[in-house]
């Protein structure tokens, strides 16, 4: 089957998080079904699975009431020639979580929701220049993020000219891009936190910034968005973008995001006023009803069950547990758990203690074997006590691989080629 993916899909995946260069050789090629946070491969191995479809499935795979309320919907239709009422219920929904956003957009995917973000601060300010946090992994699949990567093939050079970068944790860098570039810096897009936490005031002097150079501050919380807090990060940190971009746990993998904001800037996509008109978000399938009923259950769940906080509790558990194997192992500085618990992820480290592909290979490959997929420890709701105790005594087990490997050499222990970046310029 793989080898029939390849012939007809380039790369044999759809998302390049998912493809065979970012998995071991004896990785499980392809999944079937899930069923809260297991799933089963097409061989009919079962595993329990973290990341769950890249983050976006939040409270767990095949989650009855989301799955019944976007069932619900499809009965009635899935797509009308003119707005359903559900746009307005899940508008209404969304924006009694996010306190400083006036209006939203909904999208199918966080890359539209975030390029349409930084169109309508082009649009807003008369500037070209996007300043985007360099730190972050992925804004968008559009052509002002992608240039600034590795696989910018194809991308016009001068396209690639107008994004500049700047460090997060470091307001300097972002004060010396606004200072190089006087008044054509558009708008500054950042996630508020990924693996690292924000020190001292940095948010907010992004944001004051931002307000003192007339640049649009974006907030991208495709990630950060039900996972930090039920009114996202922004709330967390107390901060107040101007835009925020909204979607995987939004809908419990179902295919919405959203673009929510301050009037004065998402009412250029719209109707009553008298400038020139912006062309904001608009799709066929953009505002699709069953994935919107979807959106709006998860919504209701979240509140009612404080899903935020089992996130945390669970991942906490986690935690405290492999960084308990960790240390009887004698692997501090080797393997290390990063970011917070609701979001956690991990980094190996070779025996000079330099961030390894080939360890990473070798401890998912471990795992697996266990009956765990791990390209990170992110839980979901449907992550119990059981599983989470069963998933640290399999780290505990593939640590101890990798303390020998550390002693022995890696090559000894690892089955074919080590993962690799997504963003690498050559295959």
């Amino acid at each position: 089957m793989q080898k029939r993916a390849h012939s007809i899909i380039p790369g044999g995946a759809h998302t390049y998080a998912k493809g065979d260069d970012q998995y071991p050789l004896m990785a499980p090629g392809f999944l079937t079904r899930g069923d809260g946070c297991h799933v089963w491969d097409v061989d009919g191995n079962e595993f329990i699975e973290y990341g769950m479809g890249l983050r976006a499935v939040s409270l767990g795979h095949g989650y009855r009431p989301v799955v019944e309320a976007a069932h619900r919907q499809m009965l009635l239709g899935s797509n009308f020639t003119r707005p359903a009422t559900i746009e307005l219920d899940c508008a209404q929904e969304l924006l009694g979580l996010i306190e400083g956003a006036d209006m939203v957009k909904f999208a199918k995917n966080g890359s539209d929701a975030t390029s349409a973000a930084v169109r309508l601060s082009r649009a807003y300010t008369g500037r070209d220049l996007i300043a985007q946090c360099a730190d972050h992994p992925i804004f968008s699949a559009d052509d002002w993020f992608i240039g600034s990567t590795p696989m910018s093939a194809g991308i016009p050079k001068v396209v690639q000219g107008l994004t500049v970068q700047f460090r997060y944790n470091d307001i300097e860098s972002l004060r010396l891009l606004f200072e190089r570039n006087p008044a054509k810096i558009a708008c500054v897009v950042l996630e508020a936190a990924t693996a690292v936490e924000p020190e001292g005031d940095f948010l907010t002097s992004v944001q004051k910034l931002c307000r003192k150079e007339g640049a649009v501050f974006i907030l991208d919380e495709l990630i950060t968005g039900f996972r930090w807090h039920l009114g996202g990060a922004q709330k967390a940190y107390g901060i107040a973008p101007d835009l925020s971009t909204f979607g995987k746990a939004m809908g419990n993998g179902f295919s919405v995001s959203a673009l929510a904001g301050k009037k004065e800037l998402m009412e250029l996509g719209g109707l009553h006023h008298d400038k020139e008109r912006v062309f904001l978000l608009s799709a066929t399938h953009g505002a699709e009803n069953h994935a919107l009923a979807a959106a709006i259950e998860t919504m209701k769940i979240y509140r009612r069950d404080n899903v935020v906080e089992q996130l945390y509790r669970q991942g906490e558990r986690l935690r405290a547990g492999i960084n308990r194997e960790i240390e009887a192992l004698g692997l501090v500085g080797h393997f290390e758990l990063l970011g917070r618990p609701s979001n956690l992820t991990y980094a190996t480290r070779d025996q000079s203690r330099r961030l390894s592909q080939s360890f990473r290979t070798l401890f998912l490959q471990q795992m697996i074997q266990q009956g765990f997929l791990v390209q990170s420890l992110v839980v979901s709701f449907s992550h119990t006590d059981a599983d989470i105790d069963q998933t640290i005594d399999a780290v505990g087990e593939s640590l101890r691989v990798y303390r020998q490997a550390l002693e022995d050499g890696v090559e000894k222990y690892l089955v074919g080629r080590p993962v690799k970046p997504v963003f690498r310029k050559f295959d």
